[in-house]
């Protein structure tokens, strides 16, 4: 019988845990698998500890004396744990009865599969996909992600569009059922990122290894969204400018590295601009310094780069951002085919 370990990253999100994790615990049973409910606690000052202990005793805890981030946190975490698979699940997500058995079933039939992710619905609007990764994500040619069911802000109705399971580029980490084995050869999150965009560069590299990932959308979760760090927030911002910049450099081949590089430096410059003229300068400057860190990170990146494999990924061919603002294509199902 296979082992699967359902981990909760935690850092003060105690009613998070008090909404959600009862129900996690009562609808993730199984009988043709092992199963576990971890609570990784990230240093939480907060009563989340104090919570478990009184209302979940059962449910086992691994505790650190600081915030590790998303990626360090998982990465020390999943190395207590011994599991055939990890299913890495944010604390602000609900779940249904017999939510786990799609992808596992999957999982188990298809063997060079890395990872796979559910469909992706938002809790306070259940018609609608969830912005974090609603039915699968991608990459464009210029490294910008987008999902079936959302581009950049646009979010789509869920009417049934996208249930075929699909193998896609990236799954969200909010919601991520990955192999043990296979994360460990891919090198883990890497914890340099500290949160934003580390699943995508997870999902590269283990593409990269030959493996795949999909999007299995008879399994559906519910994500509040925005837990930690709110869409709007600069330090989100400051976040995923940084971490997208580092992945490319990280996971592009050499024919693209340099002139998408290029390219999104005047992109990232416009954007500086843009935030600035909407009244948002804090925006801005979390653009500017996303680049400061970025240049004295490069070298650093670069030797991780040498330390992977090079095989061809295919990106998506097109520009989301000019399909988005000057063909209108804003949907998914109306991108152009690959």
């Amino acid at each position: 019988m296979k082992s699967i370990a359902i981990v909760i990253l935690n850092w003060n999100g105690r009613p998070y845990l008090e909404m959600f994790l009862p129900g996690v615990a009562e609808n993730s049973k199984l009988d043709s698998h092992k199963i576990e409910v971890v609570v990784a606690d990230n240093g939480s000052t907060d009563d989340s500890l104090i919570w478990l202990k009184i209302n979940m005793p059962s449910i086992r805890t691994i505790e650190f004396q600081k915030n590790f981030g998303f990626t360090g946190g998982y990465n020390l975490a999943l190395k207590q744990i011994e599991a055939d698979y990890y299913l890495l699940l944010n604390s602000d997500i609900k779940v249904e009865n017999g939510w786990l058995s799609p992808m596992l079933n999957f999982m188990d039939s298809n063997p060079m599969a890395a990872a796979c992710m559910p469909k992706m619905l938002s809790y306070d609007n259940p018609k609608n996909f969830e912005y974090a990764g609603a039915a699968g994500g991608f990459i464009d040619l210029f490294g910008y992600p987008f999902c079936r069911g959302r581009i950049l802000n646009s979010i789509e109705e869920d009417i049934g569009q996208y249930d075929q399971d699909t193998e896609i580029f990236w799954a969200s980490g909010a919601c991520l059922l990955v192999r043990a084995k296979y994360y460990w050869d891919a090198g883990g999150l890497d914890p340099d990122f500290f949160a934003h965009m580390e699943e995508i560069d997870l999902c590269w590299r283990l593409k990269r290894l030959g493996y795949s990932i999909w999007c299995v959308p008879k399994s559906r979760v519910f994500h509040v969204g925005g837990g930690t760090l709110p869409n709007n927030n600069p330090r989100k911002v400051y976040f995923n400018h940084r971490n997208n910049l580092a992945m490319l450099l990280k996971n592009l081949s050499r024919k693209r590295l340099i002139p998408v590089m290029v390219f999104r430096y005047f992109l990232d410059i416009a954007s500086i601009f843009g935030y600035a003229l909407t009244g948002k300068p804090m925006f801005s400057w979390s653009v500017v310094k996303a680049h400061l860190y970025f240049a004295r990170w490069a070298i650093k990146i670069i030797r991780k780069r040498r330390a992977i494999k090079e095989p061809k990924i295919s990106l998506y061919p097109y520009s989301i951002i000019f399909q988005f603002f000057f063909k209108k294509n804003r949907i998914y199902s109306r991108l152009p085919k690959v």
